[in-house]
């Protein structure tokens, strides 16, 4: 057993000890190798349950909060699954491995292409992936069993994502003023206009935003703090 192995073990006896007892959320989180959607700078803290840059300023979340997340979704292998936020990758790839389908979506181009490069080194082949407004979600593949956002929505959740959930089905987004008072929220779709809301916990995520990042916004930093 190498150190990476070693660390990994130990976090899911950590997460499991803080509530996340779904085995088949567990067993996705101990087959999905966090290091590599890492920075190379930031490897040896690939399995602390902590929040770590991955470039174009953006993070990957701590494996609590994914394992929360992921758990409160309930999902199964007949589920299709929108997330918005590819980010870097590593909760689309745990999400992958429960679900039939994948449709994610990321703002930031050079930020999908790695997350792209990581699914395929996995072997990961049901997810689609796209550039794109997160906020305007997938009405071509719509509706969803599930849908997980994992940027912070100012007031509510924005309406074309709550409309292209099914009846019956879950959301679970970040709900805040920035990123200083958000509180992580699952809705369960009653109705076509009626949805049950639940306080999962306080969390500090990047602000929900619209359209595709520009060019311009980048740096040669933001670059250079990708994952290989």
């Amino acid at each position: 057993m190498n150190i990476q192995d070693s660390h990994k073990i130990k976090l899911i006896m950590k997460l499991r000890q803080a509530g996340i007892n779904d085995i088949t959320v567990l067993s996705a989180l101990e087959r999905t190798p966090r290091e590599i959607f890492i920075p190379e700078n930031f490897i040896d803290q690939a399995y602390e349950d902590t929040a770590l840059p991955i470039g174009m300023g953006q993070t990957i979340s701590q494996p609590y909060i994914v394992a929360l997340m992921t758990q409160s979704l309930e999902i199964n292998d007949r589920d299709k699954v929108l997330e918005i936020g590819t980010g870097s990758g590593y909760q689309g790839s745990i999400l992958a491995r429960l679900c039939r389908r994948l449709y994610t979506i990321e703002r930031h181009k050079p930020l999908l292409e790695v997350a792209e490069h990581k699914f395929a080194e996995q072997g990961l082949r049901n997810i689609t992936a796209m550039v794109g407004d997160g906020m305007k979600g997938w009405p071509q593949q719509a509706p969803f069993d599930k849908i997980i956002v994992t940027a912070g929505a100012l007031e509510k959740p924005p309406q074309d994502l709550l409309d292209q959930l099914k009846i019956g089905g879950l959301m679970v987004i970040p709900v805040g003023n920035r990123m200083h008072n958000q509180i992580l929220k699952l809705y369960r779709k009653e109705s076509d206009d009626l949805f049950s809301v639940k306080d999962l916990c306080p969390v500090r995520f990047v602000p929900l935003l619209p359209d595709i990042a520009k060019t311009k916004e980048y740096t040669d930093d933001d670059y250079a703090q990708l994952p290989d």
